[in-house]
């Protein structure tokens, strides 16, 4: 599937129009419904694929892991890991409270690489307190990419924090104006 293909299939699995309240608050005239595009197989294998470009390598170097939080991070690190061949890292949103107790799910060592892949990113800050946690185990996060960027301050809230961020769409390549 081409970036075309793929721009209409997220459109036309998840882009919808009305009055809606954002995870920051704010309000907005369109959602992108990531579950809704999240679920289907054509789109996920190609997230997965252009995922697996980032991971390879690059100006970035090694990635020695995928990681994705919980809950719509977890189909595309799965999607990406299939891509790749990589590992992968589950960040839960907190610690559990029973079992192991841990918040992060699959091996991570002190010094891997790890790449992040975000669903949509509006300001960041779900993907910087993943990111943190991973930092805080000793690996390193190489960069964070996200599928849509809405373009409200995501970008500039990660490079700020120091993460390198890529998003392989923005609401502009969607064809979206507010």
């Amino acid at each position: 599937m081409n970036d075309q293909e793929l721009i209409r299939r997220l459109c036309e699995a998840a882009l919808l129009r009305g009055e809606f309240t954002l995870r920051s608050g704010r309000k907005s005239k369109y959602y992108l419904d990531k579950y809704l595009f999240e679920t289907q197989p054509d789109i996920l294998a190609a997230l997965g694929e252009r995922f697996g470009r980032f991971a390879k390598g690059g100006a970035d170097g090694k990635v020695d892991r995928l990681a994705g939080a919980e809950l719509g991070g977890i189909p595309l690190v799965t999607a990406a890991s299939l891509a790749t061949g990589l590992p992968t890292v589950l960040i839960r949103n907190q610690k559990k409270d029973y079992g192991t107790a841990k918040q992060l799910e699959g091996k991570l060592n002190k010094g891997d690489r790890v790449l992040i892949v975000e669903d949509i990113a509006t300001t960041g800050g779900q993907v910087l307190e993943a990111a943190n946690v991973i930092r805080d185990t000793g690996a390193v996060v190489v960069r964070i990419v996200a599928v849509i960027d809405r373009q409200e301050g995501a970008r500039e809230n990660i490079e700020k924090a120091g993460y390198a961020f890529s998003a392989l769409f923005t609401k502009t390549d969607l064809g979206i104006n507010d």
